[in-house]
This record gives structure tokens, sequence and C-alpha cells, in this order.
């Protein structure tokens, strides 16, 4: 006979059971929701909310006292820092089971089990993610239109003919006239610019004289 059973042994051994209470403590920790059956919920649930409880009072003792059971110094800290404080005002009650059907197989009654307050959170979560994608799709628009602008202005610019003065001849030529009789010294050569030697220009008459060299000699042999 069952009289006074405070838990349900869920049919296994005690270290399969704690063990099965302390991962699913902690994945509902960390998920703030998860999906199993209706029996291991109400017998989850406990051990959560024992916790949440324990971690309305940040102190040494009762982080270690959570730390038995809870391996992962994240969760705890998130279970201190953030759920604890959301929940604060709360006397109890901080889950809730909801229906969500039947297993296929074996028939098993299927919930979720999660945290109060979650929906909100998502809600307000949601939300800011909703602001913050607009905020930068405006960012993004006005970028893109001053790089529009920006380009149609340096393509404008580019567009536009060049003024070139013009020059009247009369002008040229009062200059000229203007220089006194004064010769204009003819420009250097490329070669004299760059410093090489000119060389030197040969002789007026220079083939003649040859084409006579040559011819005496012929006669005196």
């Amino acid at each position: 006979m069952k009289h006074r059973v405070g838990f349900n042994r869920l049919g296994r051994t005690p270290a399969h059971r704690k063990a099965l209470h302390r991962n699913m403590v902690t994945s509902l920790f960390r998920h703030e929701r998860i999906r199993t059956t209706k029996t291991k919920a109400q017998a989850i649930r406990r051990t959560a909310e024992k916790m949440i409880t324990r971690a309305k009072v940040d102190s040494v003792h009762n982080r270690r006292m959570v730390a038995r059971d809870i391996k992962d110094k994240t969760i705890i800290s998130k279970l201190f820092v953030e759920i604890a404080p959301r929940l604060k005002e709360r006397p109890g009650g901080y889950t809730r089971v909801l229906k969500v059907g039947f297993r296929k197989g074996d028939a098993a009654e299927m919930v979720l089990l999660e945290l109060v307050g979650t929906d909100e959170r998502a809600g307000q979560d949601e939300k800011k993610s909703r602001r913050a994608s607009r905020k930068s799709a405006a960012d993004a628009s006005s970028q893109a239109g001053a790089a529009t602008k920006t380009a149609a202005g340096e393509k404008k610019k580019s567009g536009r003919p060049k003024k070139t003065e013009a020059v009247d001849a009369s002008v040229v030529e009062k200059a000229d006239r203007a220089g006194d009789g004064k010769v204009a010294e003819a420009p250097e050569t490329e070669a004299a610019a760059a410093g090489v030697p000119e060389a030197p220009a040969a002789a007026e008459g220079s083939g003649e004289e040859h084409a006579e060299a040559a011819e005496d000699d012929g006669r005196t042999q």
C-alpha cells in the first residue's frame, strides 16, 4: 500500500531518478520551457520551484545548495541573477503546465512545462528585435540615398565641359611687336637639355675635298 508517499518514483532507480531531475531542471532553467510527459512535469516542477524560492536570496549558502543538483555554473548564475529577481514578487507558482496532446506510439499525455512570464519576455524580445531591424533598415536606406546623391553629383561634375579661354590673334600680334626687335632664343634641343654633347657639324664642301685628294693619289701612282 502506498500511503503517504510524497513523490512519484517514475519507475526508475534512485540514481536514475536523481539524474533525471537534475537534467530536466537544468534544461528548464536554460530554455525556460520544455516539452515532456505530464507525469514527469508534475514531478520536476516541485524541484524547480524549490530552487527558485531558494534563489530569491542570493547568498553563498544558497548557491552551494543549488549547485548540488545543477552542475552548470552558467545556469546557476542565470537562476540567481535573471529568473529569481523576475519572480521575486510572486509567493509561489513559478511554473505552469500546458497540455499539448498525446504522444504517438504509447499515447502518453504530453505537456509544456514553462516558467511564468516566459511569453511576456518573449514578446518584449520580439518587439526589441523588430525595432532594431527597423532602425537598421532605415540607416541602410539613408546611407544608400546619400551614396546615390554623391555619385550623381560626381557624375554631373565630370560631365561638364572645361572652360577654355579664347586667345585673340590681335593680342598675340601686339605681344610680338612689343618685343622691341629682340630675337627669341632658339629652344634647346633634347640632347642639350639632357646634358649630352652634340656631335660637331661637318664642314661644308668636305666631300669635294676628299674626292680631289683621292684623284691626286691616283695620278701620282
